[in-house]
């Protein structure tokens, strides 16, 4: 049974039991009112406490129910009813309290939390805002400034900071249970404390005002994380009634919106991307000593990823200068997380202390996992594993982090090549979410699952690819500058084209983008494949021809853009370039719309994801989206271009 209940002298524990994240389904709610009703109904219990078997609290909505008409009793329903009890109502939360499960506690008279908890609003990332008062209890608890950054970003917080922004009443230190029929003793002679009718704490609109415009802005086009502030800020202006009423007509406006459906395919892409069938019964291997070949901007990003994750990581340098240059990235990584308050400096030296830096290749040796993130040469990597592969133990899964070399070509010169395995990390690789598990000819099926399960444990979001030149990400990027760079040269500019693309919601154009990495770095590859390129297909050489200028983008102070003091400028001597190379093609150049970049750019991407699924490089359509989104910015809520076209249904 999904909710049951049980005595304790005068105290009704209520149990939800709804494996695996104990989801608020329809029969869990239908259940949880019945037991309410009965546990009021009941003369001899004097308090109740809400709590769930398993892992965790209630960790959201039931998944299967996703774009379906919702069933009576409705969430905002039960979480009055908790409220309204006349004896009082006490949430006993372990675990992830996330979206209508966080709402519940909200309701509660009291809230006790394990140390473990973690609370959170999540609906934005759905396109959607909370719709079971989460908007209007929320800011009656820790304020409406708080409560603002809380919904509109969906973000999670701990215990310990749910605490001291008194959202919770008590965190435990014992046992969960034991410490919330204590709490709920000292409730029985009081009246229930109602979230819904506290006080708002006083708080300045100007403000508030701000804070929503920042969030807006921010939000780059979603529409869910400005209704959700906006909804915290109306409702601290009219009686509680009035702003329930309020957040569920903008819940009910927003669940059947694009955005929302879109981001709703994104969230089920992403359940499904975990998903191989002939991994079904496969178990991964036990990794826990990671070795990372180089300390690079790459290399110093994948050690963090790792140290982040609890793994043991040994890093290899060629020398000792290389060595201090790469502790240098790995703290200054470490330092800026600090300084951004995303971890403490105690946090920081403990995650140093997972790090070690060696000279020699030797250090490898007791290694589970060895990944290379040294200079991006067929040559250089075959090198490399030639001697890896007489260093380290039989069982040792060996990984490559390139871009678009053959893997399988460097695993040819391993002795075993069914543990060699492609994971591609995006870079900055502390901070994209986004792992191409690369899935090598020869690979044994519990080294592409042990892939997947380590990109799980970092965070990340594992995507398996077959072999071809740039995998999946690299490959669409290719067809996405191509299209690009085609507009250059039929009339666009650069500015125009970034314009558009960042209006319909990327952060950054392809140009702008190009000049941060620095035009210099794909040159160079340009350069090396320039014999092997069809000269019957189209090539643009205005990239070319800026590097000949000396023009590699920031770091230069010009490239695709002029720098002036930190400033982005339209450089002039570009624009003619540009249109002095339409002229030696005898193009005729002319304006483009917003509309039509962006047409032509979806265009071109799925035209390049047909033939990528075609040849079983991709699994499904929907995971093209997904390396887009978290790969290359495209905007989620949009959906990714395969589903914009109807492919990923």
């Amino acid at each position: 049974m999904a909710v049951n209940w049980n005595r304790e002298d005068n105290i009704a524990i209520i149990w939800i039991d709804n494996p695996p994240v104990n989801a608020m389904s329809h029969s869990v709610r239908e259940r949880l009112s019945l037991a309410l009703n009965e546990v009021n109904a009941d003369t001899g219990i004097e308090a109740s406490i809400i709590a769930c078997r398993g892992k965790t609290f209630v960790a959201g909505a039931d998944v299967k129910e996703f774009g379906k008409p919702p069933l009576a009793p409705f969430l905002n329903d039960l979480v009055q009813l908790i409220e309204d009890s006349a004896k009082p109502v006490i949430a006993a939360i372990h675990g992830k309290a996330l979206g209508g499960g966080f709402e519940i506690a909200l309701a509660a008279h009291g809230r006790i939390a394990a140390p473990d908890a973690q609370f959170g609003l999540p609906e934005v990332k759905l396109g959607i805002i909370p719709g079971a008062g989460g908007t209007q209890r929320l800011p009656r608890l820790i304020g409406v400034a708080a409560a603002i950054d809380m919904i509109a970003t969906g973000k999670s917080i701990s215990a310990p900071h749910a605490r001291n922004l008194g959202l919770i009443d008590i965190v435990s230190q014992n046992e969960l249970i034991a410490d919330a029929l204590a709490f709920a003793r000292t409730l029985i002679h009081s009246e229930p404390r109602r979230t819904g009718q506290l006080p708002i704490a006083k708080f300045d609109e100007q403000t508030a005002e701000l804070q929503i415009l920042a969030v807006e802005q921010k939000a780059r086009g979603q529409i869910s994380p400005g209704e959700a502030a906006r909804m915290v800020l109306r409702g601290a202006n009219v009686p509680i009634e009035q702003g329930l009423k309020l957040e569920r007509d903008k819940f009910l406006e927003l669940v059947g919106s694009e955005q929302a459906v879109a981001l709703r395919h994104v969230f089920v892409a992403e359940r499904l991307a975990a998903k191989f069938d002939e991994l079904a019964d496969i178990l991964p291997r036990p990794i826990q000593s990671v070795g990372i070949a180089g300390a690079g901007l790459m290399g110093a990003g994948i050690a963090v990823t790792f140290a982040d994750a609890d793994y043991d990581v040994t890093v290899v340098e060629r020398d000792t200068l290389s060595i201090d240059e790469g502790q240098k990235r790995v703290d200054a990584i470490y330092e800026r997380a600090v300084k951004s308050g995303r971890i403490s400096n105690a946090i920081k030296e403990e995650r140093l202390t997972r790090i070690s830096f060696h000279s020699d290749l030797n250090a490898f040796t007791k290694c589970d996992l060895v990944i290379e993130a040294v200079f991006d040469d067929l040559g250089v990597k075959r090198e490399l594993f030639t001697c890896l592969a007489s260093i380290v133990r039989p069982d040792t899964i060996l990984a490559t982090n390139t871009s678009y070399l053959d893997p399988d070509a460097i695993a040819s010169v391993v002795p075993d090549p069914s543990r060699f395995i492609g994971l591609h990390f995006f870079s900055p690789a502390n901070m994209m979410r986004l792992v191409e598990v690369v899935k090598t000819k020869e690979i044994a099926p519990d080294v592409l699952a042990t892939g997947l399960a380590v990109a799980k444990r970092l965070g990340k979001l594992g995507i398996v690819s077959g072999v071809c030149e740039g995998f999946i990400g690299n490959r669409l990027f290719t067809a996405y500058r191509e299209q690009c760079d085609f507009m250059l040269e039929d009339g666009a500019l650069p500015h125009e084209i970034d314009n558009a693309v960042e209006a319909y919601g990327f952060p950054m154009g392809p140009y702008a983008v190009t000049d941060l990495a620095g035009l210099d770095i794909s040159w160079a590859r340009r350069k090396r494949d320039a014999d092997k390129r069809d000269p019957a297909l189209r090539y643009v050489p205005i990239a070319d021809r800026l590097c000949e200028a000396g023009r590699f983008g920031q770091k230069s102070g010009s490239g695709y853009y002029i720098y002036d003091g930190g400033r982005k400028l339209v450089d002039p001597i570009v624009t003619a370039l540009i249109e002095a190379i339409s002229s030696e093609k005898g193009i005729i150049r002319r304006p483009f719309e917003p509309d039509e970049i962006i047409a032509r750019i979806i265009a071109g991407i799925v035209t390049e994801a047909d033939k990528i699924l075609s040849e079983g490089i991709s699994l499904r359509p929907s995971d093209i989206d997904l390396v887009l989104i978290n790969g290359y910015g495209y905007p989620a809520w949009c959906g990714g271009p395969m589903f914009r076209t109807g492919r990923a249904k």
